[in-house]
């Protein structure tokens, strides 16, 4: 029984694995029989990457089928072939596409290490990929690219897809094929290459920037060492061609920054970064990748931009200007300056420079301010104040040019006036941890200290995080997050990626939010009931419609960000060695080119109002007390409030003075009759 038991499992299994080998065989069978019925696949392609505005007008073309030579097998240098074959793909003459011995070192490989880090490509799979995939993970890609790998085998020679291979393959930098290569490294044709020359280019298609000379000498050098040492092993070179290589000094083509003028270049720079980050590609791939790109660049915002800062910042000067717009809604950025000259740095000052706020901070501590019972009413004593701090040091922070008000003044009027010492008595108040929560609730992401100085914008930040708090105000409180790109095509005219509409979450009260943005209006009043001129009065008379916003200004950094209801833009200035600022009208650059720019994105546009959420109401106040105004009151602004937070006393002082008047006058009246 037991005998016959096992002769039954026996035959089982027998019949099991010879039907899996049917089925095997039957799919082989299928896959080459579709290959052939789908006859050569065509090898010509197009990796021209092309950039378009938001109407869709071409902004940019990153170099494709330009920055490549063809050349035929027989004209690259011996040395390069063997090499590449070597270090790609060993047994390329022996396998039909699939180098199956290969496959399964690979996954034994993966197995003993515990990682997916072993590849196993023939050279056809790699040209395969190449020409008509992208490099998404998938088995939808990796059956894609059987069929591929099967049809090329199938039509084309060894040598066609070899010479199709070196013709294709990049080498970073730009550079697509084996000739543009050997130019742009060496100066030189892939026929003249020499050996030491050949080996290092056949190891950098495995990781283009990681094993480019010219980013890191060392590491590239390292594996071509590897690759002169696996060609001497095969019997390809001898001992004596081995040790001229390593000896031989590489010298390198010098290259200069391309001063062809780009149309906002700091923002196609972002498009890409933002392109290789959604596709999980390098960006070196997606430049010359074949793709279509549509951003959010508004072109008649971006010269706007550009000519403000043109018109505004001295020719001679060396100061540095970075600037965003966005649009508050959606998170589009519609125009960028990353710096005023981009042939000189690349740097985007707009993303990546880490500057001092300074009081353009202040109003995530005042949103703070509101949720913890502050009103645009609450006064504090504006006056020279020194702060106990718990270590036993003593700080005392102190307004610009030395001016106090020297009396109690409102929320509203220290933002407007932008108080250093209501601003840290109010931070010492609530607890600096709730200012450096509130700053993330708008974006902040930066490293924030938690101290008393913190509310004078103390720590650093940049431009972006800048915009991104402040249209987080502009919209009422929703999510934002910023975005260059809209839709990505690939080569073959499929859409890879486009943008979802998807309404940001509400994360900030609207009604406080509200409020915030009304009192931030304040720093554009024409005068503010006979105290210093508010901070936006030397830009107050350019400004047709009504703006909120917020300076800033340290001894080496100058901040203006303000907002529409439909527009959000910061502007930074300062000298990238971060020095003082010279000159009094330097720190004046970035309200000008605010001003100008925000004016001209508007001009066709009509007047929009912050629109008031429910829960708000809006009362005539008396600037100096802080209580209803009366037709008394010298002069009162209407100043909105959360629905049971409004004051409910009237401003008594000037019907006081109003009757002392009135007394006065009847007195003169008297004299003049009897005089």
């Amino acid at each position: 029984m037991g005998k016959g038991l096992k002769k039954f499992k026996s035959r089982l299994l027998l019949k099991i694995t010879m039907w899996l080998i049917a089925v095997i065989l039957l799919g082989i069978g299928a896959v080459y029989l579709i290959s052939f019925l789908l006859g050569p696949p065509e090898l010509a392609i197009d990796q021209n990457t092309v950039l378009y505005d938001s109407e869709e007008e071409v902004i940019g073309e990153e170099r494709g089928t330009q920055n490549r030579q063809w050349v035929d097998l027989d004209e690259m240098s011996e040395e390069v072939v063997a090499a590449t074959l070597l270090t790609e793909d060993q047994n390329f003459y022996d396998h039909h596409g699939f180098d199956i011995k290969r496959i399964f070192g690979a996954i034994i490989k993966d197995i003993q290490t515990w990682s997916l880090k072993e590849g196993a490509s023939t050279l056809t799979q790699q040209y395969a990929r190449n020409l008509y995939l992208t490099h998404e993970k998938s088995l939808t890609r990796k059956l894609k690219e059987a069929f591929y790998t099967v049809r090329l085998e199938m039509f084309y020679t060894k040598e066609e897809i070899l010479e199709g291979y070196l013709n294709t393959i990049y080498y970073g930098h730009g550079a697509y094929g084996i000739e543009v290569a050997s130019n742009y490294f060496y100066n030189k044709s892939a026929s003249d290459l020499t050996l030491a020359e050949a080996t290092m280019l056949a190891g950098i298609p495995k990781g283009p920037t990681y094993y480019s000379p010219l980013n890191d000498e060392d590491r590239a050098q390292d594996r071509q060492k590897q690759i002169l040492a696996n060609l001497l092993d095969k019997g390809i070179i001898d001992q004596k061609a081995y040790e001229s290589a390593l000896r031989q000094k590489l010298i390198y083509a010098k290259h200069t920054p391309d001063q062809q003028e780009k149309k906002a270049p700091h923002f196609q720079d972002t498009v890409i970064q933002e392109a290789g980050k959604l596709l999980e590609i390098e960006q070196e791939e997606v430049r010359a990748g074949g793709y279509s790109i549509y951003t959010t660049l508004n072109t008649t915002q971006q010269k706007l931009l550009e000519q403000q800062v043109k018109e505004t910042v001295q020719s001679e000067s060396d100061i540095e200007i970075g600037a965003l717009a966005v649009d508050p809604e959606n998170g589009a950025i519609t125009a960028m300056i990353g710096g005023r000259d981009y042939t000189e740095s690349v740097f985007n000052r707009a993303t990546s420079a880490m500057r001092m706020p300074g009081s353009s901070f202040k109003p995530f501590l005042y949103y703070a301010a509101l949720e913890n019972g502050y009103t645009p009413n609450t006064m504090l004593m504006s006056k020279p104040t020194s702060f106990e701090l718990a270590d036993g040091n003593v700080y005392q922070p102190s307004n610009f040019n030395g001016y106090y008000a020297n009396e109690q003044i409102t929320l509203a009027q220290a933002i407007a006036l932008s108080d250093n010492v209501y601003a840290v008595k109010t931070n010492m108040y609530l607890g600096p941890e709730r200012l450096v929560d509130s700053a993330r609730a708008f974006g902040i992401t930066s490293k924030l200290p938690a101290v008393p100085s913190l509310a004078l914008g103390t720590a650093t930040v940049n431009v972006k995080e800048m915009v991104t708090g402040y249209g987080i105000l502009a919209n009422g409180g929703q999510e934002l997050k910023e975005h260059t790109i809209e839709k990505i095509v690939d080569r073959h005219g499929k859409t890879v990626y486009e943008k979802k509409e998807i309404k940001g979450k509400q994360i900030l009260d609207p009604q406080k939010t509200f409020v915030l943005t009304q009192m931030l209006t304040g720093m554009f009043d024409r005068e503010l009931d006979g105290y210093m001129s508010v901070t936006g009065s030397s830009v107050s008379d350019q400004l047709s419609r009504i703006y909120a916003g917020k300076s800033g200004t340290t001894d080496s950094d100058s901040w203006m960000i303000g907002y529409s209801p439909s527009l959000v833009t910061g502007v930074w200035a300062g000298y990238d060695d971060n020095r003082p600022m010279e000159k009094v009208a330097e720190s004046s650059y970035t309200k000008q080119i605010w001003a100008g720019f925000m004016e001209a994105a508007h001009a066709d546009h009509p007047v929009e109002n912050f629109n008031a959420p429910s829960g708000v109401v809006g009362i005539p106040i008396d600037p100096e007390t802080g209580l209803r105004a009366t037709p008394y009151c010298e002069s009162s602004r209407v100043m909105y409030f959360e629905k049971g937070t409004e004051p409910e006393a009237y401003c008594t002082d000037h019907l006081h003075q109003e009757e002392e008047n009135e007394d006065k006058s009847m007195v003169e009246e008297l004299f003049d009759l009897f005089r």
